[in-house]
């Protein structure tokens, strides 16, 4: 059985610990004048959509992206209470595969204002940023961090702790992570699902072949599994490859490809959260329900395949291979008309009959009831009839041959 739990409440108090223990140290030095050089951040994108420059570059020595979670929205954080200074966020995340060495990238992405970090540590190992313990992200932008020799076990929880001294404005976050964070100040410790500021690790190794895209929307994130269990279907699929494949999860709830709405829609979010992944030689698409079941509706299939086309289009130039998955039924759940259902149906049979992606995965025929196949399948169902539970994600989870996954070569198409 692959480690679950553990023990990440654990690890994060005791990370914790040390890192107060290390703010009276450093009160006085950390405040640095001289910030080191910081990526700026790029013009916004199409629709208004704020466009960070690039994440990490694609690996040409042994770096791998390990866990990845894209950036959604900025939001004046509850959590911060009326203490904006001295705040600790200790984030919580699970990897997929190890290493010798690690490096994260922070984001400031829906930032109004520059972001001061004045100390990082990695599983309480001190990570620095150009040499230096302080960084100051740009408005919009993100940096990665200088490696730090930590090892880092596969299929482990990482505990990535953050001080913001000064933070002011909306917060970068990733929400309803389906695992348990912290954040601290005077006022205490609180437990969080929002993962703040860090959107990727990668680990330096010599055991993967390479980093799996999963690029999705709730039915990735994985809504509807269980807390700190690590049961979405990229974790299944992780768990299979034992350490030998990376698979970072790119899923943002409530997703769409035409529209923004939760987090930049994914024809805009595509070069950060899967073409710039460290390592990425394939990615899974399993997107469109939320533009078919969420309100402005879309009525026209042909629109939503020609846009899963263009993103394979663009991955191709990039030498990925592209997985793609047909559209789950949802019958049941309060948006589902049989108008929509005919697009929905439309949508899976011009991707089951070839010509977008260069594989397909059948999400549909895997988790349907056969007695009623626009319905979920009751053993899979979390119980809002879109959404699955810990079986049905271990479905999904079983579905990608991991043979071929190991051998994976660019398409013959590909540059």
């Amino acid at each position: 059985m692959p480690r679950r739990h553990e023990y990440a409440l654990l690890l994060a108090l005791v990370v914790g610990t040390a890192a107060l223990a290390a703010v009276v140290a450093f009160a006085g030095s950390l405040l640095f004048s001289g910030q080191p050089r910081v990526k700026p951040a790029a013009a916004p994108g199409p629709q208004g959509v704020a466009r960070a420059p690039a994440a990490p570059a694609h690996s040409t020595g042994l770096w791998l992206a390990t866990w990845a979670a894209a950036p959604v929205r900025g939001e004046i954080d509850p959590d911060q209470g009326t203490h904006p200074a001295l705040r600790t966020i200790r984030n919580v995340v699970h990897t997929s595969i190890g290493g010798d060495a690690a490096r994260i990238t922070l984001s400031n992405l829906f930032g109004t204002h520059p972001l001061l970090v004045d100390r990082v540590t990695v599983n309480a190992l001190p990570v620095t940023f150009h040499g230096a313990p302080s960084v100051t992200v740009a408005t919009g932008g993100q940096i990665v961090s200088d490696p730090v020799a930590v090892p880092v076990a596969a299929d482990a929880d990482l505990v990535v702790t953050l001080r913001t001294p000064t933070a002011r404005g909306p917060v970068t976050i990733h929400p309803n992570s389906h695992q348990t964070s912290f954040t601290e100040d005077p006022q205490g410790t609180r437990r969080t699902t929002d993962w703040r500021y860090l959107t990727g690790v990668d680990v330096r190794g010599k055991a993967a072949a390479g980093t799996l895209v999963a690029f999705g929307d709730s039915l990735t994130a994985g809504t509807g599994s269980t807390t700190d269990a690590n049961n979405r279907w990229p974790d299944v699929l992780a768990d299979r490859l034992h350490g030998r494949y990376a698979v970072v999860n790119q899923g943002i709830a409530g997703n769409r490809i035409l529209r923004n709405g939760i987090g930049p829609r994914a024809l805009d979010r595509f070069e950060r959260d899967v073409l710039s992944v460290t390592g990425a030689k394939t990615v899974v698409i399993a997107l469109g329900i939320n533009d078919i079941q969420a309100f402005p509706q879309e009525t026209d299939p042909a629109r939503i395949t020609d846009a899963l086309r263009a993103l394979t289009q663009r991955a191709h130039t990039r030498g990925l291979r592209v997985i793609g998955t047909t559209l789950m039924p949802y019958e049941g759940y309060r948006n589902w008309t049989p108008a929509q259902n005919a697009v929905h149906a439309r949508v899976n049979e011009t991707i089951r009959a070839g010509g977008i992606f260069d594989q397909v995965l059948d999400f549909e025929n895997a988790v349907r009831d056969p007695s009623q196949p626009d319905r979920l399948l009751p053993a899979y169902d979390s119980g809002d009839h879109v959404h699955l539970n810990d079986a049905g994600y271990r479905r999904l989870g079983s579905l990608a041959d991991v043979a071929d996954l190991l051998r994976t070569q660019p398409p013959s198409g590909a540059l």
